[in-house]
């Protein structure tokens, strides 16, 4: 597909623009694009930046043979406890800030998603995946678990079985599997995702933006509230929107 607009690079984070759609690539090819805290922070800085911000939709992608290898492990070790409290404030605050954009999200998986990656791609609405792409949590290994909203959202959106079963043994999982399991919305042919990803996005784009901003809080807040709450939400949000009409 071609490209319209600008390119911007934050160092481990290119911004271009696709009409209405900003695509972000993390770009650390040589690292499978781990997430260090410098790309955290890139990445947050990039959500913030004019070009985000003017978008309708976002794309999230991996520059090279992975989406995300996962945490830059080396930066583990110097771990302690208040280092990972300052963490969760700072650089550590971008899976959330992903999921809090207001404009749909969709995250283009190619090689290698694995432990923050996971965690990046699940923050984002929809996911397309390369028939290659391989997904897991491999964090058990290390001592730890998914701290970044990886626990949360896959339970909510693959159910408890899935999640103890990738989480507790650290496997792998292909992307036909995930595709089963309901975590892509497609699986796209060779080398296709991020033109998929951004003909979706572009697709969301056309969509009044009110309206989807608040129909993925709704959905957010549905799977935790009761069926009374639930409907009470839906009906307060369709009497709000139905004023607002198609901008």
């Amino acid at each position: 597909m071609s490209t319209t607009a600008d390119a911007a690079t934050r160092g481990t984070v290119e911004i271009r623009r696709d009409g209405d759609v900003a695509v972000l690539t993390l770009a650390r090819p040589a690292k499978l694009n781990a997430l260090s805290t410098y790309l955290e922070n890139e990445l947050l800085g990039a959500l913030r930046s004019a070009e985000v911000r003017a978008a309708r939709a976002v794309v999230v992608t991996g520059a090279g043979r992975a989406f995300s290898a996962g945490a830059d492990v080396t930066e583990l070790p110097a771990m302690t406890p208040e280092a990972i409290d300052a963490y969760y404030r700072g650089s550590g605050a971008v899976y959330e800030a992903v999921a809090d954009l207001p404009q749909p999200t969709v995250a283009a998986v190619a090689g290698y998603c694995l432990g923050g990656g996971f965690e990046l791609a699940l923050a984002c609405d929809l996911r397309v995946a390369d028939p290659g792409a391989v997904f897991g949590l491999p964090e058990i290994g290390l001592g730890i678990l998914p701290g970044s909203g990886g626990v949360h959202r896959l339970v909510r959106a693959a159910g408890p079985a899935l999640a103890r079963d990738l989480i507790l043994r650290g496997r792998r999982m292909e992307a036909s599997e995930a595709f089963r399991r309901g975590l892509l919305t497609e699986v796209t042919e060779p080398g296709r995702q991020v033109d998929r990803a951004v003909e979706i996005a572009t697709e969301l784009a056309v969509a009044p933006a009110l309206a989807v901003a608040t129909a993925k809080q709704l959905i957010d807040g549905a799977a935790e509230a009761s069926r009374e709450t639930g409907l009470l939400l839906e009906r307060l949000a369709y009497a709000a929107l139905n004023r607002t009409g198609p901008t």
